[in-house]
């Protein structure tokens, strides 16, 4: 017996009439929600009646099913089809619909463009031989298979374009419920890709409504397969790590990497400061900080920062942010006087480098200093109001004293809190 569910819109959110009726195969549920209608552009429509004339089965598949179901509309969506890539050459070229981005064509993925949008479609597939990073795939049309070789419950489903909900692992309850969970054998899923440990972490911080609510047999098991993590490129660990940084319960889950050995396998100090972290990311969860930013403080100095680099391939940008919050989260801190910003603000009017106003907006979140960045926001960097040009004017000819009196005279507007002007501050000339 299985149940047959419809999803219906209604203001407190979402009900579920529920029908019982016989037969094999996966309970359904059909959606109706507004994001799913949302969906049906042009191209898409253009996209089923291809596929429908063809009789090829297409559904939305794994994330953007997980969004739907929880009343976001997904950014990303990818489709899965019993077709196979030469099959969906076939029918697009003869049907003259460009064909773009043929890398994925070899793991099954062809991208299709119609109407101005791009349609990432992947045949049906199992896998033969892994090694932890990389898969083997064998094309197949059976939605099982498929939906049993994905990571997580809550990916694992399948939204048939008619709005039935496809779910052979229990998906929507562990969704319903915030609950993550590996498909099948944790430890199984986690040894064809290693980096599935990091994908178990992010969603939790993404789904999970508490933090310590997993099951033991999965911490087990990437306990047990933490090192697996080591082969993973550096680039791929850098895209979950930063996402797990930006979610929920982040505190907890670094903390948890550091308990079940994950962290030295991913850049991270094996002495990282967790009571600091603590303390960083309760402050800073409101202020949309960088993830460099939550991450850097973990680091006791800046041979941390090189040594995630070497790790993780971070980019300059990131680098030179934590570098720049290492060096100067305890000494540029705010003005004990009336003045608490004017430190922040002498800091980057003396500084030459490149983008130090967004450090110094990244730093005031480190600090959890909410209303002097909002401040520190809005603050217009004034421009000096004196120019050589003015000097020569007034008869100082020498490249070196124009060099001194300009020094000297912005000293002085520094002074003033910036509010001095061009007649003020070549009035002050005349005095020094």
């Amino acid at each position: 017996m299985w149940a047959e569910l419809w999803l219906v819109p209604r203001r407190a959110g979402l009900r579920l009439l529920r029908r019982r009726h016989g037969g094999s195969g996966s309970g359904t549920m059909r959606l109706q929600a507004p994001q799913f209608q949302a969906l049906f552009t042009p191209g898409l429509r253009s996209v089923a009646e291809l596929f429908e004339k063809k009789n090829y089965e297409l559904r939305i598949a794994g994330g953007a099913v997980r969004d739907l179901l929880s009343g976001v509309t997904p950014q990303d969506i990818d489709f899965a089809t019993t077709a196979t890539p030469a099959e969906m050459k076939e029918m697009f070229t003869a049907a003259g619909v460009r064909l773009i981005n043929n890398k994925g064509e070899k793991h099954g993925t062809i991208t299709a463009r119609l109407h101005e949008q791009n349609f990432e479609i992947t045949t049906l597939r199992i896998d033969v031989v892994t090694d932890g990073r990389h898969a083997q795939v064998e094309f197949t049309t059976d939605w099982h298979k498929d939906a049993e070789r994905r990571d997580l419950t809550v990916n694992s489903m399948f939204l048939g374009l008619d709005g039935t909900l496809y779910d052979f692992f229990n998906g929507y309850e562990d969704l319903k419920n915030k609950k993550i969970r590996f498909v099948g054998k944790a430890a199984e899923r986690i040894q064809e890709d290693y980096l599935r440990i990091l994908r178990y972490f992010r969603f939790y911080g993404r789904i999970a409504e508490k933090p310590g609510d997993h099951e033991p047999i999965t911490l087990e098991a990437i306990k047990e397969n933490a090192k697996g993590l080591a082969g993973i490129s550096g680039e791929r660990i850098w895209v979950e790590l930063k996402k797990i940084l930006l979610g929920n319960h982040v505190n907890h889950v670094v903390q948890l990497m550091y308990e079940l050995d994950i962290a030295q396998y991913i850049g991270l100090p094996l002495g990282g400061n967790l009571e600091e972290f603590a303390r960083v990311s309760k402050n800073i969860q409101n202020l949309s900080p960088k993830p460099m930013t939550v991450l850097t403080s973990l680091f006791k100095g800046k041979e941390d920062v090189t040594n995630l680099d070497l790790r993780l391939k971070i980019s300059k940008e990131e680098k030179n942010l934590g570098l720049f919050l290492v060096k100067h989260r305890q000494e540029l801190t705010k003005g004990s006087g009336p003045e608490p910003l004017r430190p922040y603000q002498d800091f980057l009017m003396d500084s030459r480098e490149a983008n130090t106003n967004s450090k110094i907006f990244e730093l005031l979140k480190y600090q959890g200093e909410e209303q002097l960045l909002k401040e520190m926001q809005e603050w217009t960097v004034p421009s000096f109001p004196v120019s050589g040009h003015d000097l020569r004017k007034m008869g100082v000819s020498s490249g070196k004293d124009i060099g001194t009196a300009l020094q000297q005279l912005r000293d002085e507007w520094k002074k003033s809190g910036y509010h001095m002007d061009k007649e003020e501050l070549l009035s002050c000339l005349k005095k020094l």
